[in-house]
């Protein structure tokens, strides 16, 4: 799909894949309110994405098709899927726990250092060299977080925020670094709602047996005993894992992973947006200057790409959550 029309078609799926992933954060604090809490909400929210990928799988025919992918992958491509898989349940489950935790939109620019993170890597891999637009972008993504944090801690009238919150916050931005690298052609010949479904599977298997050691079995639980928390897991899982993650990745093959990645900076403006609308919650002055910094840190990494249009694999980088 090319042109202008193909041009709209991904920078809708970009904007809406970026809304779906922004309205988490608030779906998260509701469904601690129904009695599935952080952990127990990342396992049905996987659990109801991968049941709908793999409806999707089904109707289109693809099954076989996955499954001799996944089976004829190197030793090295399995392992990048499995650490791929893996970093889904850390991200996801250190995320919405975080979400608890510490105000969303806090969590949330502590979440988009990742793309700093990846420029880290790339330079110690020597994938990169460290030019002054990178080392621009990275003092404005380090200093963002510096400002976000300083501003919590300060004389706000409150108590300062948890700082197991902001640990997993910076634990779920580790992770998403490290899924980003190993996916870069790792298993590209899988295709995108197949690897999907792993990664979503692996996070519903790993994040109920969290919750049970963690003590929220209970929430495991919920759904079955009342009929409210259904619409707040239908929502999270169906919209935002299973649509949102085709959306995205559709969007990647349209308009191309520089596009698309600059419009992924919509996630965490619906996030606040949203928590602060919803839930009253609301950043300090200095948090909204370091947060504004973080995304221009992430915007610069972005613009600094070069254009494409061109198809990309897959199971290239993008949010998990």
């Amino acid at each position: 799909m090319t042109g202008d029309r193909g041009l709209l078609l991904g920078t809708l799926a970009a904007v809406v894949a970026a809304s779906l992933f922004g309205m988490l954060g608030p779906l998260a604090r509701y469904g601690a309110e129904a009695g599935i809490e952080g952990v127990a909400f990342t396992a049905w929210r996987a659990l109801l994405g991968a049941g709908f990928l793999a409806v999707l799988i089904t109707a289109r025919g693809t099954a076989r098709r996955s499954l001799a992918a996944i089976g004829g992958l190197s030793r090295r491509g399995r392992a990048s899927l499995a650490i791929a898989a893996l970093m889904g349940v850390t991200l996801n489950v250190s995320v919405f726990t975080a979400f608890g935790l510490v105000p969303i939109a806090l969590s949330l620019m502590l979440f988009y250092l990742y793309p700093a993170g990846v420029v880290v890597i790339d330079l110690a891999l020597g994938r990169e060299r460290l030019s002054p637009t990178r080392l621009l972008a990275l003092a404005l993504s380090f200093g963002g977080v510096v400002l976000v944090l300083a501003g919590g801690m300060g004389d706000g009238g409150g108590a300062p925020p948890s700082l197991l919150g902001i640990a997993l916050s910076l634990v779920a931005a580790a992770s998403q670094v490290v899924f980003m690298t190993v996916s870069r052609g790792g298993y590209s010949s899988v295709p995108a709602s197949a690897a999907t479904l792993v990664i979503l599977s692996t996070s519903a298997v790993g994040a109920s047996m969290i919750a049970v050691v963690a003590g929220q079995a209970d929430g495991l639980l919920a759904p079955f005993r009342s009929l409210q928390p259904w619409p707040i897991v239908l929502l999270a899982g169906v919209a935002g894992a299973g649509i949102s993650s085709l959306l995205f990745l559709t969007a990647i093959r349209t308009i191309g992973g520089t596009r698309t990645g600059i419009l992924m900076l919509l996630e965490p403006v619906v996030g606040v947006l949203l928590a602060a609308l919803l839930l009253r919650e609301a950043l300090l002055p200095l948090q909204v200057l370091g947060g504004l910094l973080v995304l221009a840190g992430a915007l610069v990494l972005q613009v600094r790409s070069a254009p494409e249009l061109e198809p990309i694999a897959e199971t290239d980088a993008g949010p998990v959550i």
